[in-house]
């Protein structure tokens, strides 16, 4: 395992593309809604990255991945791609996963949206999903270790009657979108990896409102529940700092989050 610690110059550019990530997924707060389709959303994300931030949409080109986000709705775990034909309705789920390339360093985040009135299961498995990746971000600290986080996700989703995906996992980031090391979402405290200052990685539970188990499509990206039943997830990416965490990819309404835990 090779572990790249960032210095603090390293971080302050990766810093500067979280930010700029961020005012992507403020444009799809108000862009997201019933009656546009997932290749809509593709097309909008491109032309903001590339033409309003000056950046690079790191996604498209990656292991030959067309597009420039994945755009995973309902039941699909991760790695949709966007389509012309997938019109969103009134009641989806859709989480977005975008990354950001600015001066050489990448940030890596993905939202979920409702879209018009979602049910009451829908919401609270998105809710859960998203208290449950903040439980891994605040487990993260120097001496702590990657067995922390994974243990404080999956005491969350699990303990709501979730279960948590498996197969995928975080992953360290820099100038590589991936990097080691791998940061399971499930796991045993004081196992793994021991957190240090500099460390720079994702933290992006996906959480399923039935089993865990998956299935493969045959466009070879997208990956939906078994069972069929919804999923969802979340992601930022995070820096170890000399005292806790650092969330670079932090968004505006997220600040009385941070202020909250601190």
């Amino acid at each position: 395992m090779n572990i790249r610690i960032k210095s603090a110059d390293e971080i302050a550019l990766m810093r500067e593309s979280g930010r700029l990530l961020a005012q992507v997924f403020a444009m799809l707060d108000e862009y997201i809604c019933a009656g546009i389709s997932t290749m809509d959303i593709n097309n909008r994300v491109e032309d903001y990255i590339v033409k309003d931030l000056q950046s690079r949409p790191a996604s498209k080109g990656q292991y030959d991945f067309p597009y420039v986000l994945n755009t995973s709705v309902n039941h699909v775990v991760c790695h949709g791609m966007p389509k012309a034909s997938q019109i969103l309705r009134n009641g989806d789920i859709i989480n977005c996963d975008i990354t950001l390339e600015k001066n050489g360093y990448i940030a890596d985040s993905s939202k979920m949206y409702c879209v018009g009135k979602t049910t009451p299961v829908a919401k609270r498995l998105v809710n859960t999903t998203y208290e449950a990746m903040w439980a891994g971000i605040r487990s993260v600290k120097p001496g702590a270790t990657l067995g922390d986080i994974g243990h404080a996700i999956q005491k969350v989703a699990e303990g709501a009657g979730y279960s948590v995906v498996r197969e995928y996992c975080g992953h360290g980031i820099g100038r590589e979108m991936h990097e080691d090391p791998q940061v399971l979402h499930y796991g045993t405290p004081g196992t793994g990896v021991k957190l240090e200052p500099g460390m720079v990685f994702t933290i992006e539970p996906m959480i399923n409102q039935g089993g865990h188990k998956l299935k493969h499509m045959k466009d070879g990206w997208t990956v939906i529940t078994r069972d069929k039943k919804l999923s969802a997830q979340w992601e930022h990416t995070i820096a170890v700092t000399a005292t806790g965490y650092e969330v670079l990819t932090l968004r505006e309404e997220e600040k009385e989050t941070i202020s909250a835990a601190g």
